[in-house]
């Protein structure tokens, strides 16, 4: 089983939420993949998916701030 091993970017509390909680964040995994928390904009999107995309019955879509992404950029492995 996964475990995370770390946030990419900076804390919801450091982006401005005053509580922390229910915030857009980004970790890494043990085994090399990411974890994300945002909104799940599934049903919204996923007529807007181009021809060459699609999602598994498992999966959503979900959104996270440009503010989120851009503080994680620093710590996203190059490799």
């Amino acid at each position: 089983m996964s475990q995370i091993i770390r946030r990419l970017g900076t804390p919801p509390t450091a982006r401005g939420s005053v509580t922390g909680a229910n915030c857009p964040d980004i970790f890494e995994l043990s085994d090399g993949r990411f974890a994300v928390i945002g909104t799940d904009v599934t049903e919204e999107l996923e007529s807007e998916l181009p021809a060459d995309a699609s999602r598994a019955a498992y999966e959503r879509i979900v959104v996270v701030s440009r503010e989120t992404l851009i503080h994680a950029k620093a710590d996203i492995p190059h490799t």
